[in-house]
């Protein structure tokens, strides 16, 4: 990688600032091999006594404000010292070059295509070469989005990537995760979040006109109207959506599964049971690379935690639920921080299990030796009728269906109306969860019968099929779901 170095500080390396007592802060623009350069802030140890790993923190959602000693997400990790890098990604915020969303990978024989990936190595390869007091070893960490990006990066790793630890990345935005939930396109979502990204290089805020965006949604029209009335074709990801309403080519080459192979750093797995945008992505990663994980360096971590919960706070509850313990904190501490400083510093035994998941009800971690677990047995669930749900199948004597009534323009929300923009324009998720649905057609209740002790324990792959009188839906899949 020669052609990195001969930039040597041409980058304009800003004077270095304390921000705190162990800290020191500076802004850099890293050049990749197009020339591109991606805006940086590094959080270096301030007169450590041995060279130190770093921790890469790549992100569309802008990097100025970013400090590790003051982020609940990485504190452990800085009170145990390493070189933070924060970095906007081609084409957001402060950093050159254009942004595409959820970037295909580039094809690797062509030396001057880049992507993801290979904006990543670059950015290694510097950092390595203009740093002080580096170890030579690199770990990465993201959520969402920015797991996504850790994906990216452990599928073409640069060489010093020697731990990467995707947490709810998107890795089929058609068959599980954000844009399409097997296969069914999530209307509001999808506006709001392609707007946010796509209308500037930072994060943007849609003016909904309406105050309740249900209404705004029903009055607006299919894609295409909505295309001519408010974005003028200057989303493409938009665009994307009514072009490309089936699974066709242009989402294959974003399903990243396919250019999974050997994971060659150690890859810690995260995401939690009720993540309602992207369940499906982390265990597919981790699934795709237990396959080919001769060395052990696949994990997986799932706790009781929606989109991210595991990042800051205490985890001790959702919503009303409570789990009798801190979970976030317990992961961060007991789990990312230790691994880390495992694969990175060479601290610890490096004793992981396979597979570390929260048991809720009965609130307890538990450790397994492979996912799913060897002990687990296949079984089918069977809808039955009056909203029942039973291990016995339907006899041929009993009633063949259940009917409810489902009227768009008399709904019943899941938020309580008016409803509020699902985005805050900072790619926070503003959903909050209310007791009560207020007016609409009955919902449609599915209750538990012949459980032993009125509850079931349920490990490993879980998957249904729903028919309906108007409609077949794609066959649902939540695969290694705990209920």
């Amino acid at each position: 990688m020669c052609y990195i170095r001969s930039f040597t500080l041409l980058l304009m390396l800003l004077a270095p600032v304390r921000v705190t007592a162990d800290y020191v802060r500076s802004e850099v623009r890293i050049p990749v091999r197009d020339g591109v350069k991606l805006f940086s802030v590094i959080f270096r140890p301030d007169d450590h006594p041995e060279p130190v790993p770093f921790i890469l923190l790549r992100t569309p959602y802008g990097v100025k404000g970013k400090n590790p000693e003051r982020s609940d997400y990485v504190r452990g990790l800085a009170k145990e010292g390493y070189i933070f890098v924060y970095q906007d990604i081609r084409g957001r915020y402060d950093s050159e070059g254009t942004f595409k969303m959820t970037r295909p990978p580039r094809n690797r024989s062509d030396k001057k295509a880049t992507d993801e990936a290979s904006d990543t190595y670059d950015t290694i390869e510097w950092l390595l070469n203009n740093v002080p007091n580096n170890n030579g070893r690199v770990g990465m960490l993201g959520i969402s989005y920015d797991g996504t990006l850790t994906v990216n990066a452990a599928s073409d790793p640069h060489p010093a990537l020697k731990a990467a630890s995707p947490q709810s990345p998107a890795m089929d935005m058609f068959l599980g995760d954000d844009f399409h939930h097997n296969g069914a396109f999530r209307l509001s979502y999808g506006f709001e979040y392609c707007t946010m990204m796509e209308t500037n290089k930072e994060s943007f805020a849609f003016k909904f006109d309406q105050p309740d965006t249900f209404d705004w949604y029903l009055s607006a029209g299919s894609l295409p109207s909505i295309d001519r009335t408010y974005l003028h074709g200057a989303i493409p990801t938009w665009r994307d959506f009514a072009n490309h309403p089936n699974y066709d080519s242009f989402w294959q080459a974003q399903s990243y599964a396919r250019y999974l192979g050997e994971p060659k750093p150690a890859i810690l797995n995260v995401t939690g049971w009720w993540d309602q945008e992207d369940f499906y992505g982390p265990q597919i990663a981790y699934s795709t690379w237990e396959k080919r994980d001769a060395g052990h360096k696949n994990v997986l971590v799932i706790g009781p935690w929606n989109h991210g919960g595991w990042s800051g706070g205490p985890g001790n509850r959702l919503g009303n639920i409570r789990f009798g313990a801190d979970t976030g904190t317990y992961y961060r501490d007991a789990i990312q921080a230790p691994w880390f400083a495992y694969w990175l510093k060479g601290k610890g035994t490096g004793t992981f299990p396979e597979a570390r998941t929260f048991r809720t009800g009965v609130n307890k971690w538990q450790t397994y030796s492979s996912w799913p677990p060897v002990h687990a047995q296949k079984r089918s669930l069977y809808l039955r009728s009056n909203g029942s749900l039973s291990f016995d199948a339907p006899t041929e004597n009993g009633p063949e269906f259940d009917e409810f009534i489902s009227d768009p323009a008399n709904p019943v929300p899941y938020r309580q109306r008016p409803i509020q923009p699902l985005l805050d324009g900072l790619g926070q998720l503003g959903v909050r969860a209310v007791s009560e649905r207020g007016t609409g057609c009955p919902p449609l209740v599915i209750e538990a019968a012949g459980f032993e002790g009125g509850h079931a324990r349920m490990r490993g792959d879980i998957s249904s099929q729903y028919f309906s009188s108007i409609l077949m839906a794609a066959p649902l899949s939540r695969r290694g779901g705990e209920l």
